[in-house]
């Protein structure tokens, strides 16, 4: 007995030791990649950036704002695409989800889940693109809204099911019919879960360049509407990074440092508003 017990000590030491070196490195990872960001982004960082233009090629200054709101209209029209079809969809599986077809539709969510992104980029290039002889935002949003669909719709259902069945048997219990249960009391015990998974859905579309670069291209001037090729941060970066001029280095790094901040913030807040609801529920 005490060489068995010696022995689990011994495993449980090392294992302990194991699970805190891996700990260890992984911070590690994401403080040295932080750091080399701020290091080459934040110094480069003016008001020039964030009101300018791109400047010709060959020429040093220059800003991209032009990206900077680009981004923004994409990831407003993603959101406009993907997070109404995925929260309803949600709602279908979690609470009418019983049988063979949510069942289809479940697994069909997880295959488009784990599509390449540039393989949704393909598609939204031969359904919008080569259809209107152009590209434009329309093309680069609906190609990111695709995206957001499977994870949009995976969380809503997860929180969804994650209320307690008793309120949705008081409520039917005082005479609510099902669709009112679900709109007035089961939805909005879950929201602040669901709003917290449709921010970091959010987060994790805004950095994607492969379907940007079948679909809304890219624009070295202001793109008004939405029928036009626009420019987005990840495509800019891409291109500047590439290119063979230093100043154009420099910024990419300074655009580099701008969207991880913003993806940062935004996956911050997320867990925010999720510990918040945690702790409401704990209550």
């Amino acid at each position: 007995m005490k060489t068995l017990a010696r022995r689990r000590k011994i495993v449980n030491a090392v294992m302990l030791s194991l699970t805190g070196v891996c700990t260890f490195v992984i911070i590690g990872i994401l403080i040295v990649i932080l750091g080399y960001l701020f290091w080459n982004g934040a110094r480069y960082l003016n008001l020039d950036f964030f009101t300018r233009l791109p400047a010709p090629v060959g020429e040093k200054g220059g800003g991209m704002a032009n990206a900077i709101v680009g981004s923004g209209k994409l990831l407003l029209l993603a959101t406009l695409i993907g997070v109404p079809i995925g929260f309803l969809g949600g709602v279908y599986l979690a609470e009418f989800g019983r049988g063979v077809f949510p069942s289809l539709v479940r697994y069909t969510t997880d295959l488009l889940n784990g599509v390449p992104s540039i393989v949704i980029g393909i598609f939204a290039y031969a359904v919008v693109v080569q259809r209107m002889h152009h590209f434009s935002t329309l093309a680069g949003g609906l190609a990111l809204g695709v995206m957001m669909i499977p994870i949009a719709l995976r969380t809503t259902e997860e929180f969804l099911r994650s209320v307690p069945q008793s309120l949705r048997e008081g409520a039917m219990a005082l005479g609510a019919s099902k669709s009112r249960t679900i709109a007035t009391v089961v939805v909005p015990a879950a929201i602040q879960g669901i709003l917290s998974g449709m921010m970091l859905d959010l987060a994790r579309v805004a950095g994607e360049t492969a379907p940007l670069l079948f679909t809304s291209f890219s624009n070295r001037f202001w793109s008004p509407g939405w029928n036009q090729p626009i420019a987005a941060l990840p495509v800019m970066i891409y291109t500047y990074a590439i290119a063979p001029y230093e100043d154009w280095h420099r910024q990419a790094w300074a655009a580099g440092f701008v969207l991880l901040s913003l993806v940062l913030i935004v996956n911050i807040a997320a867990r925010l508003i999720l510990a918040r609801s945690s702790a409401h529920h704990r209550r």
